[in-house]
């Protein structure tokens, strides 16, 4: 499975962004995609996960400002983000896990809260 990841960038706090993460290759009808994100001298965390099957999961730090959807038919994931905050600042992934513990990553995207 290959993902590509896009739609990072700078932008002020209170802003918003629109991640999306395009999967390739060997796709399970069943599976799992969603975003980590990583921030310098952090470890890598959830940020939102959404199964094929449409179960949600979100960090609480980003609940009710963000959202995770996907478009099926596109294998494409995004993650609509909302009233962003510094704090909010990282490298954000893309992620694929398949049912037999699969997990893939994708090339990171870079997102900077900053006035």
């Amino acid at each position: 499975v290959q993902l590509q990841a896009s739609g990072g960038g700078l932008v002020q706090p209170g802003g918003s962004l629109r991640l999306s993460c395009v999967a390739s290759g060997s796709i399970s009808s069943s599976n799992v995609m969603g975003w980590y994100r990583q921030a310098p001298g952090k470890q890598r965390e959830l940020v939102a996960g959404l199964s094929s099957g449409g179960i949600t999961n979100y960090a609480d730090s980003v609940k009710g400002r963000f959202t995770i959807s996907r478009d099926n038919a596109k294998n494409t994931v995004y993650l609509q983000m909302n009233s962003l905050k510094p704090e909010d600042t990282a490298v954000y992934y893309c992620n694929f896990r398949n049912p037999w513990g699969g997990t893939w990553w994708g090339q990171g995207t870079l997102v900077t809260v900053s006035s």
